[in-house]
C-alpha cells in the first residue's frame, strides 16, 4: 500500500486529495516509476453516503491508497468547510488522461468489465486516440456480488499473463472496489481504478451528459433519464436526502469553526 503525501480535507470521514487531474497523474505515474502500484477511489456522492452510512463499506473505501472527488456536491461541501477541493476528477475523464499518458510513457491499460462490447470497443477507441497506446488485454467476466475465488481465479491467471500497469474497472460499485480489494495484494506495481460505466461512454454505447450537465452537478439527471428503474432508488430516494444531510453538517461545523 503506497502512502500519499498529497493534502487532503476530510469529509464525513472520507479522505479526499486535494489534487486536480494533473496532481492525480502525476501522482500515480511517478508511483509507477517506483515500482509501485496501488488503488485510486474516485468518490461521488453516493460513495460517500455508504462511507458515511455502512461500516463494511466505510472500512472497504478507507483502504484505498487513494481517494479524490468525482461529484460537485463533494466539491461544493469542500468549499463551504474552508478547503476548497481544485475540482472534480471524474473517472469518465480520467479513462482518457489514463491513455494519454500511459500511450506517451509505455505503460499498459487492461480493461476488465463492462457490458458485453465496451470493453473492447472502449480499447479500440483509445487505440485509436491515442497511438502508441498498449492494451495488454481486455475481457467482461461475470462477478457475484462478493466475489468467489472461482470468479477470481481465470482474472488473476489473465492478469499474471498480462502484467498491466494499470487496471480500469468497470463493474459498478461497490462491485468493483470488492473486486479490486480481492485482487491487489497479487499485483503490487499496478495501479487500480473502478471507472463504472466509463467504458460504455468511450464505446459510443452511452451518451454522457453535455458538459454544462456535468459542471454544474445535473449529470445525474442525464443518467437517471438514462436508466431510470436501475438509477431512481438511488439518486432520488438514497442521494438527494442524504445531500441534504452533508451540507446541513458542513454547516453546522462551519458555524462551529
Amino acid at each position: 500500500m503506497t502512502v500519499s503525501t498529497l493534502p487532503s480535507v476530510d469529509l464525513l470521514g472520507m479522505r479526499l486529495a486535494r489534487v486536480d487531474e494533473d496532481g492525480v497523474l502525476d501522482h500515480m505515474f511517478g508511483e509507477l516509476r517506483q515500482g509501485r502500484g496501488g488503488w485510486l477511489i474516485t468518490a461521488n456522492l453516493d460513495f460517500l453516503r455508504r462511507y458515511a452510512k455502512e461500516p463494511e463499506m466505510r472500512a472497504l473505501y478507507a483502504s484505498a491508497d487513494l481517494t479524490v472527488a468525482d461529484g460537485m456536491p463533494l466539491v461544493w461541501a469542500s468549499g463551504l468547510l474552508g478547503h476548497p477541493l481544485p475540482e472534480r476528477v471524474a473517472g469518465s475523464a480520467l479513462i482518457y488522461r489514463f491513455a494519454e499518458r500511459a500511450a506517451r510513457e509505455k505503460r499498459s491499460l487492461y480493461l476488465l468489465g463492462g457490458d458485453p462490447g465496451a470493453g473492447e470497443g472502449a480499447a479500440r477507441t483509445l487505440c485509436g486516440n491515442y497511438p502508441g497506446l498498449q492494451i495488454a488485454g481486455h475481457s467482461a467476466p461475470r462477478f457475484s456480488a462478493l466475489p468467489t475465488a472461482a470468479e477470481l481465479a481465470p482474472v488473476i491467471d489473465a492478469l499474471r499473463a498480462a502484467q498491466p500497469d494499470l487496471l480500469l474497472v468497470g463493474l459498478g460499485s461497490p462491485k468493483q472496489e470488492r473486486v479490486i480489494d480481492a485482487l491487489r495484494s497479487q499485483f503490487p506495481r499496478t495501479w487500480m481504478v473502478g471507472v463504472g460505466i466509463s467504458f460504455s461512454f468511450v464505446a459510443g454505447q452511452v451518451t454522457r451528459a453535455p458538459s454544462w450537465m456535468r459542471k454544474s452537478g445535473l449529470e445525474w439527471i442525464h443518467r437517471l433519464s438514462q436508466e431510470p428503474k436501475r438509477l431512481a432508488r438511488r439518486y432520488i430516494v438514497e442521494d438527494l436526502p442524504f445531500a441534504a444531510e452533508l451540507f446541513a453538517r458542513v454547516l453546522w461545523l462551519r458555524a462551529r469553526g
